[in-house]
């Protein structure tokens, strides 16, 4: 019996980050108790993305820019049973079909949600200082980035109300409704890239986001936070 799983990303202008993200998930032998569609969920791109994620055989929808919307809007799209939601810079490690079969095939995950490692594409101690705390935070505290995945049943996802259609902070809104001790580690690596980090400094860039999240957490309007996150 084979189990069907819609692997959800959305994207803006995501030509450059896009193929790394695409070729991880169709490389290697497909687990064949597992039934795959990817579905790209395209913000407005003036660049090569629609064309690339159709060339990967994605189903590729249109939604309002915003990750929140994105989000939100493939889920109502896909067909799958069970949803995986992936940013477009996020490239999953070898052998990921076979962990989510694993996480999949356990009847008591079908009120939980997985999530992954996280680990950056750079090199050296401070991408490995930053990967750690991210990962320690998931462990934690329950909230574990956007950029770590989200492998969640399509009917837990609905009965949470799925994603808000908010800008920024929808992947804390949503677990935190899912909750720290229904929120699992999956044994998967998920590399993400540290574009953001070389930009603006591996101390600064954590400390923003640390910031913008202390305001959403005291009621900060999510739009006007995603004008101060770029």
């Amino acid at each position: 019996m084979q189990t069907s799983l819609s692997i959800v990303i959305p994207t803006v202008n995501g030509a450059q980050r896009l193929p790394g993200c695409l070729a991880a998930l169709t490389a290697g032998n497909g687990a064949r108790a597992l039934e795959c569609e990817l579905v790209i969920v395209d913000g407005g791109s003036s660049d090569a993305s629609v064309a690339l994620a159709g060339a990967a055989g994605a189903r590729v929808i249109a939604a309002p820019k915003g990750r929140g919307p994105q989000l939100r809007q493939g889920a109502e799209a896909a067909r799958g049973e069970w949803l995986f939601f992936l940013h477009d810079d996020t490239r999953l490690g070898d052998g990921w079909r076979r962990v989510v079969l694993d996480f999949i095939g356990d009847a008591g995950n079908r009120r939980r949600a997985g999530y992954c490692r996280l680990a950056f594409d750079e090199p050296g101690s401070a991408a490995a200082r930053v990967a750690a705390l991210a990962n320690w935070r998931a462990r934690a505290l329950g909230l574990p980035y956007g950029d770590q995945g989200l492998l969640i049943a399509r009917a837990f996802y609905q009965d949470l109300g799925g994603y808000p259609d908010q800008p920024l902070m929808e992947d804390v809104a949503l677990v935190r409704k899912i909750g720290r001790r229904r929120l699992s580690p999956l044994n998967l690596i998920a590399v993400t890239s540290a574009a953001r980090y070389r930009q603006d400094g591996w101390w600064r860039r954590p400390f923003k986001n640390l910031w913008l999240l202390g305001l959403y957490f005291l009621g900060a309007s999510p739009t006007w936070l995603a004008e101060r996150y770029r």
